[in-house]
């Protein structure tokens, strides 16, 4: 059940978009083990004269980036999981974007199951059903 937020350089593109968002989800559900019908992202275009690194312009510097925020409950992947994430998520971004900033970042945010949730439930309380209902 993340949530993906992702900014990318470039002028609003829906094909693009959906390419990302198709790309992140299995990513997502092949690296994380997250269920991709519960899995949603958000995607931002950003006009690169607006996005600087090391105060340069992307569009200056003729580069692409992007911004990648997801939230996972905390505990449910390792370190060697993130690590393949974010070298699997860079290389997916770099193939989509062309021309790729190395200063282009990935946070996976662990999050407590009791303060995380949807559908106005927490996945603490989503836990807690599921194990009582396999006791």
């Amino acid at each position: 059940m993340p949530i993906l937020q992702l900014k990318l350089s470039g002028q609003s593109d829906a094909a693009k978009a959906a390419k990302a968002a198709s790309t992140l989800s299995a990513l997502t559900a092949k690296i994380l083990r997250k269920d991709p019908a519960l899995t949603s992202v958000a995607v931002d275009f950003l006009d690169p004269a607006m996005w600087f690194v090391g105060g340069r312009s992307l569009a200056d510097a003729g580069r692409a980036s992007f911004w990648l925020d997801i939230a996972v409950v905390d505990g449910t992947n390792t370190k060697d999981e993130k690590a393949a994430y974010l070298a699997a998520v860079f290389a997916a971004m770099g193939e989509l974007l062309g021309s790729l900033h190395p200063e282009s970042y990935i946070l996976v945010r662990e999050v407590k199951a009791d303060a995380y949730g949807y559908g106005g439930r927490t996945q603490e309380s989503r836990y807690v059903e599921k194990t009582l209902k396999a006791a």
